[in-house]
């Protein structure tokens, strides 16, 4: 049984993929469980798939294995160029992938590469949707993400009934358009992270009492969704990754250098968003890229003596 574009989803029937079951992978993947979908992945470390095998997830050898056997196919993995090898590789998802099949690729990635992505599936007479997140891992746990959709608007309104089980989807418009949305977001995440970083290393050295500070002014204008996922692990010390610091600069890096991508037309000057990539980029050269984007305050303490 299957379901190919555009017989509609089916519960009993459609067959979904999923490649990249880190942090917030593993957690989008255990909705489409959840909601009883007939789901394999494939994972480079099998020892990390336990948790969704027991779920009822089969495990593939392979990405061209299960691509073989998907309708729809996710993928979740860590920059553009394990994308580009999971997909565009000679063995590669796209080398099995059947005519009507889907790729969804989750991962923040470039814009240019989804749209070579999404010409290299229509030469095969299948499609392609880039459709990153933002929400970290809460927001993937809670099935509560923001997904920013590109491609073609119907692909998008059939893959429907799968997204909304991981969150709100928008579509943006061609392919490339939603690794667009996401840059943008993740330029605004910095700042956010940025200001949040500053003012309670200021409030701390005002003395002031931290959590009664964050209460204070969570009602104002400066409250912000960085300051509601962030600002008490930051306080806390919590540290632990729901987006790695390294993942960060990759982002931030496809904003301020997408110079190198040779579309000129595009490229706009960014000054804070540089200045955040060059912080963020202190925290991996100091070893701490995995740790999370919230360790960002470490940066300035250290700064200031701390």
């Amino acid at each position: 049984m299957e379901t190919p574009y555009p017989k509609p989803i089916s519960l009993t029937q459609t067959r979904i993929g999923w490649i990249g079951i880190g942090v917030m992978g593993a957690a989008m993947a255990s909705h489409l469980l959840s909601a009883g979908y007939s789901l394999t992945i494939y994972a480079r470390s099998p020892s990390k798939a336990s948790s969704l095998l027991s779920q009822g997830a089969h495990l593939a050898h392979s990405p061209h294995q299960l691509a073989r056997q998907s309708d729809v196919v996710f993928t979740m993995v860590g920059n553009p160029q394990d994308v580009k090898q999971i997909v565009l590789q000679p063995n590669g998802i796209l080398s099995t992938l059947n005519p009507g099949a889907v790729i969804v690729d989750h991962t923040s990635s470039s814009p240019s590469l989804a749209r070579q992505i999404y010409a290299s599936a229509r030469e095969k007479g299948c499609w392609s949707v880039d459709a990153p997140v933002s929400g970290g891992d809460i927001g993937a746990r809670e099935g509560k993400l923001a997904i920013f959709a590109g491609g073609e608007r119907p692909v998008v309104e059939w893959l429907t009934p799968l997204l909304d089980l991981m969150g709100r989807v928008t579509y943006m418009g061609e392919a490339g358009y939603g690794q667009s949305c996401k840059i943008g977001n993740q330029i605004m995440v910095g700042a956010n992270l940025m200001g949040l970083s500053e003012g309670l290393v200021f409030a701390e050295k005002a003395g002031l009492e931290l959590s009664k500070y964050m209460e204070a002014i969570r009602g104002g204008g400066a409250g912000s969704t960085a300051m509601e996922l962030f600002g008490r692990r930051t306080i806390e010390r919590d540290f632990k990754p729901g987006a790695f610091v390294e993942y960060m600069v990759k982002d931030l890096g496809m904003g301020v250098d997408v110079v190198k991508e040779e579309e000129d037309e595009r490229v706009v000057v960014l000054p804070g968003a540089a200045l955040c990539k060059q912080l963020f980029s202190s925290m991996v050269a100091n070893g701490d890229g995995k740790l999370g984007i919230q360790g960002l305050i470490t940066v300035v303490e250290r700064i200031n003596g701390k």
